[in-house]
């Protein structure tokens, strides 16, 4: 899979532009705040109908318009799919080959992408909510079933938290109604169990490759964290667990008012398997960062397994706070596979040359793109 153009109207700091990029590395280079890491957004947001940055200003319309435009041209294998965002105070619109999506899930996948950012720290540092994110995000992208469910199941979710707190201002309500509800929510989060459980083992598969790569070491491990006892992953343990939680604890979720069981309260760790840490509270920001590139790199095979294509690599400026070995060793790994990467950086100093020889070089300057 190659993102073979690109063109931003209204888009942030550009007004009209247009790029053609190359098969294997492209790398738009620049100093900050010149439009680099706009140009990944309306990737990601052409990929994933909404954008990385969460921190960042959310208005993507460019300051007196009225409404921004993102186009691109994907190919995967023999097929030319054109894709469409337009973006307008109004809401959003998608396009597939000029003909409007209107499910969200019908238009992911289209183009997948994996994404290296300078906050992927956060995924370690942060909440759950951080990681819960990063595997619907990837999950979504390989298997519309998961992105399905996953809907359904937040829907359910929120009707059930609504008829807890009914039941607990009104006595003559029907708990009958909560049971049938909760097997409903029950039947939904056993598929989201047994798919990440899966994703997650397969990134064990891969990790220490390219962890032992760039570190020397192959003792990472990411753990799978349910707020459930799981033994199990089979559908009916899993609704044995699940039912005997909620017929359990019924009267704590009553008081609560809210769900306190079930896959919208996951998580996931990562482990140095040989001292026994936990990489959250015992590791080197260095650890840390080299930990989630090889766990992003270790989801390529993941997707080239489930989508039978590689996706396309987003990488914004990660190689700032990396020593010169570590660089050329990730950009090693990645040009062994025939996978298009698109990189920002601020400068090519101490980037061996021959992988600067096949890759197209574009100089970004106050929202102008030219090709070096």
């Amino acid at each position: 899979m190659k993102i073979t153009k690109l063109n931003l109207i209204n888009f942030r700091n550009y007004s009209n532009m247009s790029v053609t990029f190359g098969d294997k590395m492209n790398i738009f280079i620049g100093d900050n705040a010149q439009g680099k890491t706009n140009i990944l957004e309306a990737i990601t947001i052409l990929a994933l109908t909404k954008s990385h940055r969460i921190s960042y200003n959310p208005n993507i319309i460019q300051y007196n318009k009225k409404s921004c435009l993102i186009k691109g041209i994907v190919k995967k294998d023999k097929f030319i799919s054109k894709l469409e965002v337009s973006v307008a105070e109004d809401g959003k619109k998608f396009k597939v080959n000029k003909t409007e999506i209107k499910k969200i899930a019908d238009y992911i996948s289209y183009l997948n992408i994996i994404i290296f950012t300078p906050d992927d720290l956060e995924i370690i540092k942060s909440s759950p909510n951080v990681r819960r994110n990063l595997l619907n995000i990837q999950l979504s992208q390989i298997s519309k079933n998961y992105l399905n469910t996953y809907n359904e199941y937040n829907k359910i979710l929120k009707t059930r938290n609504e008829y807890l707190k009914i039941l607990f201002n009104n006595n003559i309500a029907d708990k009958n109604y909560l049971d049938i509800i909760t097997d409903k929510l029950i039947e939904k989060a056993i598929v989201i169990y047994r798919l990440r459980k899966e994703y997650i083992d397969l990134v064990n598969k891969n990790i220490n490759k390219y962890y032992e790569e760039i570190t020397g070491y192959n003792d990472l491990e990411v753990i799978y964290v349910p707020n459930v006892e799981i033994k199990d992953y089979e559908c009916e343990s899993l609704r044995k667990v699940l039912k005997y939680n909620y017929k359990k604890y019924y009267m704590k979720e009553l008081n609560y008012g809210m769900t306190i069981f079930g896959p919208h309260r996951d998580d996931f760790l990562f482990k140095l398997k040989n001292q026994d840490k936990d990489l959250k509270f015992y590791g080197s920001q260095g650890q840390q960062k080299v930990s989630i590139i090889s766990f992003k790199l270790a989801e390529i095979e993941i997707f080239k397994e489930k989508c039978g294509s590689y996706p396309v690599l987003l990488l914004d400026d990660i190689f700032s706070e990396l020593d010169i070995s570590k660089r050329n060793k990730i950009l090693n790994m990645i040009g062994s596979y025939d996978i298009q990467s698109i990189i920002t950086t601020t400068d090519l100093k101490n980037i061996r040359k021959k992988y600067l020889e096949d890759a197209f070089i574009f100089e970004v300057k106050a929202g102008n793109v030219e090709r070096k």
